[in-house]
């Protein structure tokens, strides 16, 4: 199938397959838990696509990592599929001031089961494409000379009940080409034997307090543990030293009080330096570097005003941040890119979508359906951008689509969809093996991510896809992060147990049902198509948008400013949010504010003014309200 493959317009972000072609991504990919002592291992391996059982003997070429195999960047450029495995071997040197240390190798993220040798012995094996991972190979390293690494990878796609998002074997409409493989960083460090393994800061605005739970393993008799909290800043950066102490305490489990607190927002980004050290006999023997906020998400009332009789409130839920109510509105974000799909071609890739975000008027983004990098929340947070985070599908409601798909597979999809109802909506028939992974999988995705102050909202399912035993998954996010609002269920098959109904509309804005005892929001609409020529992914596909495609970009403009207009209305009776589709054109689907070479169709200033309109329309109608009271 011919493609059109284009790279990004600004010459930095070609940089990955000139110059730094050795080494991509090279910056330090865990920005909130840093460490002096590591070893970038991106760059070319060798590779071998083979039958799932054939033993690996000869390489068939060179991959680019961390680039999926079907991504243009990866120098493959070719689908895996489900029964096939992919191999990957590469040799590594560790560096001799490590001697007496542990020896750990991290993979950002690899979709989907890993297999992983070291120098022939099996280090291990880790399922789920999402989440990063950990070895320590140290006892499996020779004394001298260069050290093998082998792994694994198999991945079943759409074609099995694995969270894989919008990937699917055979791209249409909103369905993407699928990703096999390595594509996050992979890194080599060095620790001590007692070290922190992980840790999670959770503000208490109301308190101006900041509460840290430190993991460690190795500890001996007498081994401290200090949680230092130092001056940032808006315009933070993980590459920067720390400022001065402002709190510490001594302890796996403290609480640092903040005399003068800097909440963090979307207008005033401020971030904290954090750093946990191991102290033996006085001495530092550990030490990681990271970084947290003061901020809080919460649901309020706009009036304080009751219907005493029934106990309901007359007035709307809102969002509140920082105990402020605010508006969020964001676009759709799905985080693929033309030439490594899964994989931005570099950081400031990464970093130029949540700029152009900003530059927008927007607030929020809604990270649709996949995970990032840790990169990328990193600089939402540096940034100022609210985060709602999707887990990625199981499935799809697409029945007519699963032909290529086992029986059992394509027949549990066949659920019902009850998009402007609360009745109708009917589960997905998933195997328990199935929502045993799915638990493991969304519970490691909400374990690394849930350090980052960026992401409000916790988003389990998307339109049905997949969707099973909602009001246990909801119990289950909760459990597992109690300071986040969870968005249930978002698009249909409402089941009102977790905070905010979610309802989508395409094109024009509409909220077709409503309940006054959840924060109401629109959580897609729009979806405006306008195709630009000489940036399309496949010229001769079928390109589309949802409201048709326009003719020109005042065409786009007139009616991206008349949905606005809507959305107002529909602010002043109770939306708390609304998130427009979508960031970028993905594939054939051409709804984006900037083509899927990050190409702009529209004038920046001018969206900036109409959406800061929006956002700002709520606090005036809630104002106008109270005065009336």
């Amino acid at each position: 199938m011919k493609r059109l493959i284009l790279l990004f317009a600004l010459a930095a972000f070609c940089s990955v397959a000139r110059a730094q072609a050795d080494v991509p991504l090279p910056e330090y990919p865990r920005p909130q838990m840093v460490r002096p002592e590591w070893n970038n291992l991106n760059g070319q391996w060798s590779y071998a696509i083979l039958d799932k059982d054939d033993v690996y003997e000869t390489p068939q070429g060179m991959i680019l990592v961390p680039f999926a195999a079907e991504s243009r960047l990866s120098g493959v450029q070719q689908q895996v599929g489900p029964e096939k495995a992919l191999w990957y071997q590469r040799s590594f040197a560790v560096p001799k001031q490590w001697k007496g240390k542990r020896v750990l190798l991290n993979f950002g993220a690899v979709d989907w089961q890993a297999e992983v040798w070291v120098n022939d012995h099996k280090a291990g094996v880790h399922t789920g494409g999402y989440a990063p991972f950990s070895m320590d190979i140290t006892d499996l390293l020779r004394k001298k000379g260069p050290q093998d690494l082998k792994v694994k990878v198999t991945d079943a796609s759409d074609q099995s009940w694995q969270p894989r998002g919008k990937q699917v074997a055979h791209p249409r409409t909103i369905w993407y080409t699928s990703v096999t493989g390595i594509w996050q960083t992979v890194w080599l460090e060095a620790v001590p034997q007692a070290r922190v393994v992980s840790y999670l800061a959770e503000a208490d605005v109301d308190k101006s307090s900041l509460c840290v739970h430190v993991d460690a393993e190795g500890l001996g008799d007498g081994d401290l543990i200090r949680v230092e909290l130092r001056e940032g800043g808006v315009g933070y950066s993980a590459e920067k030293p720390s400022g001065t102490v402002i709190a510490s305490a001594d302890g796996a489990d403290v609480v640092l009080t903040v005399a003068t607190p800097e909440l963090w927002s979307p207008s005033t980004p401020y971030l904290y330096g954090l750093d946990i050290s191991i102290f033996r006999k006085g001495k530092v023997i550990d030490k990681v570097s990271g970084y947290t906020a003061l901020r809080k998400i919460s649901a309020k009332m706009d009036t304080d005003t009751f219907e005493t009789s029934r106990d309901v409130p007359q007035g709307s839920l809102r969002l509140a941040l920082n105990n402020a109510i605010l508006f969020q509105f964001g676009p759709l974000d799905q985080g693929w890119w033309p030439d490594g799909l899964y994989t931005a071609p570099s950081d400031q890739a990464l970093r130029f979508d949540i700029e152009k975000t900003k530059e927008w008027g927007f607030n929020m983004i809604r990270k649709h359906i996949k995970v990032e990098p840790a990169r990328w929340y990193y600089w939402c947070d540096v940034l100022g951008v609210l985060v709602w985070q999707d887990m990625p599908c199981i499935a799809d409601h697409s029945s007519t689509n699963c032909e290529s798909r086992p029986e059992e597979v394509g027949a549990a999809q066949r659920n019902v969809w009850a998009l402007n109802s609360f009745r109708g909506g009917t589960d997905c028939i998933v195997p328990d093996f199935w929502k045993e992974n799915y638990y493991k999988e969304w519970g490691e995705i909400m374990d690394c991510l849930k350090g980052f102050p960026c992401i409000v909202v916790w988003v389990p399912f998307n339109e049905g896809w997949g969707q099973f035993d909602t009001e246990d998954v909801v119990r289950f996010t909760k459990e597992k992060d109690s300071s986040r609002l969870v968005n249930e269920a978002s698009g249909g098959n409402f089941h009102l147990a977790g905070d905010i109904l979610d309802v989508h509309h395409y094109p024009e804005p509409r909220l077709n049902i409503f309940d006054r005892t959840k924060v109401n929001v629109l959580g897609e609409y729009g979806g405006i198509g306008y195709l630009v020529e000489g940036h399309i992914w496949q010229p001769e596909g079928q390109n589309w948008g949802y409201s048709g495609l326009c003719k020109s970009t005042d065409e786009l403009l007139d009616l991206y400013r008349l949905y606005a207009d809507r959305l107002k209305t529909l602010i002043d009776i109770g939306c708390a949010a609304a998130v427009y589709t979508q960031t970028t054109d993905v594939e054939l689907e051409l709804n984006g504010l900037m083509t899927y070479d990050r190409l702009e169709k529209v004038d920046a200033d001018v969206l900036r003014t109409i959406n800061q309109d929006v956002i700002e329309s709520q606090n005036i109608n809630w104002i106008a309200k109270l005065g009336k009271k």
